[in-house]
């Protein structure tokens, strides 16, 4: 009964007084991102067994983050999944952020956020992967409204327990499970450019500006 209301609570953005995560969490049941002021922010990375997400804007750094947490899983030598609803993932810009392609299952969707979501259940189901994301960013919130609330509910159970990481990505709060957390990115995301010169710089990404909500 508690869980079915968090998740209702969530469901209607009212969680931010939630209290039902522990705060002191053991160092082998978090997983680094490989960014450290998100890190910091989550006091060592994101906790394994639970649903967590990222929510923001384009441009504000989306992206980046998923990167920095595919690279980081192959670091620690896990094998990760990113299931791409809208087929907007580009392997060679992933490949020059440090991601190891020959560790990630990718699973190209065209638009179809059903399919997207079955198989990122089943890649759950499965198990044996240390991340699985599933990037929702670009479909429209009309679509994601089809999505009963308590599809996030059973997907927080496929893993509870688990080493797996459960990340949804898009552009506005989706869900999370009650030891997960809420990673929001602002408008206030900075650029990064490379060069010696205005005429030779070269964008090199975005610097995300965020704020983490959890169950604390």
């Amino acid at each position: 009964m508690r869980a079915a209301l968090e998740s209702l609570l969530r469901a209607r953005k009212l969680d931010a007084t939630l209290t039902s995560a522990p705060a002191n969490v053991p160092p082998d049941r978090l997983a680094a991102t490989g960014w450290e002021p998100l890190d910091a922010a989550l006091g060592g990375g994101l906790r394994r067994g639970h649903l967590s997400e990222i929510a923001g804007a384009p441009s504000t750094g989306r992206t980046s983050l998923v990167l920095h947490a595919l690279a980081a899983a192959a670091r620690r030598g896990e094998v990760a999944a990113l299931v791409d609803a809208c087929d907007t993932f580009d392997p060679p810009s992933a490949a020059a952020a440090g991601v190891d392609l020959g560790s990630v299952l990718w699973v190209r969707e065209s638009h179809d956020p059903a399919r997207a979501l079955k198989a990122f259940s089943l890649i759950l189901q499965a198990g044996g992967f240390g991340l699985v994301v599933l990037d929702l960013a670009d479909v429209p919130a009309a679509a994601l409204r089809h999505f009963p609330w308590t599809t996030w509910m059973r997907v927080s159970r496929m893993i509870e327990g688990s080493d797996t990481i459960a990340l949804l990505v898009g552009r506005d709060r989706i869900a999370r499970s009650p030891g997960g957390v809420t990673i929001a990115l602002d408008a206030a995301a900075r650029e990064r450019w490379a060069g010696a010169s205005d005429r030779a710089r070269v964008f090199a990404g975005i610097t995300p500006a965020l704020r983490v909500v959890s169950a604390r």
